[in-house]
């Protein structure tokens, strides 16, 4: 049963209560070194979170991303929470285990776009998002899945995929967010249309695109909005279609992709629901929170309130509600 994004986070049947006052927590820190910020932040906000009196910690490093998921629920009985060190695909290697666990997620952003801390209005600062772990408040908010494989941010086929493939790690160590200017410029010179199906409860349309982009949070691809209403605990994905005819109007949508206001646009396809099925003549690359995990047809699903997070206390528009305030009990 699917809930409604007005009921309370409360009433969540995957996160373990609370810890009595003054009973000391145990945190599982994830750390992936690889992360462009890491070396010369992470220890810092590790120190911090040590600190602490009421939080014992217990750190391992995660240089192959693919075992996230097992490192979690191989603490899953002996863990209080979970904080992950690293960028959206660190985060996004991290969500099954989550899932599966129902620990409580802390995030210290620590890649390029962090994209997920974005949504969730938590600061680059690591210090400032330890000390959001530290005082404790929690929202339940929502994750996609593609073909059975979970995401933050958003999941696509297209252009995004394409920059996936073009935005190597060593383009985003040596330049940081404009390494995503350079990477879009290369991908936009040789971008070509295709033809997919797309299905949802509400109708099946057959298009001509560039893109076709699933969002399930509020930002990415470096502070892109994907709808201007979009939130991250809606229980809804977010779905646009760019069906222009050449890949030079897009220019034309640069201002307003950061708005979230590109799916206002004649050529822009915009829809809303619970799920939605992608076909392709060809199959072709699913990029999700920049990270190529599957290729269609790809079915896509939001599971709703699936992952408890630490938030700051201060509003945002990636959570529920016009000013980001929490959803009424």
């Amino acid at each position: 049963m699917t809930a409604e994004p007005g009921e309370a986070a409360e009433e969540a049947t995957n996160a373990p209560p609370p810890p009595a006052r003054g009973v000391a927590r145990r945190a599982l820190v994830l750390v992936n070194g690889k992360s462009r910020r890491a070396p010369e932040m992470m220890e810092t906000a590790v120190s911090k979170l040590d600190a602490y009196e009421d939080l014992e910690i217990v750190v391992e490093d995660c240089h192959d991303p693919e075992t996230l998921g097992d490192v979690i629920r191989s603490h899953r009985d002996d863990v209080d929470m979970v904080v992950v060190g690293g960028g959206d695909g660190t985060m996004n290697a991290a969500a099954r285990g989550i899932i599966d666990t129902g620990l409580p997620l802390g995030i210290l952003p620590l890649g390029t776009a962090n994209d997920l801390a974005r949504t969730l209005g938590i600061p680059e600062d690591l210090e400032a998002a330890a000390d959001i772990i530290l005082r404790g408040r929690t929202r339940l908010i929502d994750c996609g899945e593609v073909n059975g494989r979970p995401f933050f941010n958003v999941a696509s086929i297209g252009l995004s995929a394409d920059l996936a493939r073009e935005l190597t790690r060593d383009l985003k160590r040596r330049f940081g967010r404009f390494g995503y200017a350079i990477a879009a410029a290369r991908v936009l010179a040789r971008a070509r249309p295709f033809r997919a199906t797309i299905e949802c409860p509400q109708e099946r349309a057959r298009v001509t695109t560039f893109q076709i982009a699933v969002g399930n949070g509020r930002y990415y691809g470096g502070g892109m909005a994907v709808d201007e209403t979009a939130t991250i605990d809606d229980a809804t994905l977010h779905l646009y279609s760019l069906e222009m005819r050449r890949p030079m109007e897009l220019l034309l949508l640069a201002g307003a992709f950061r708005s979230g206001r590109h799916v206002a646009f004649q050529d822009v396809r915009s829809r809303a629901a619970t799920e939605f099925t992608v076909t392709t003549r060809k199959s072709r690359s699913v990029n999700a929170d920049g990270e190529l995990i599957t290729k269609t047809p790809a079915h896509f699903k939001v599971l709703a309130r699936a992952v408890r997070v630490f938030v700051p206390d201060a509003p945002t528009p990636g959570l529920h509600g016009p000013n980001g305030e929490p959803p009424p009990a």
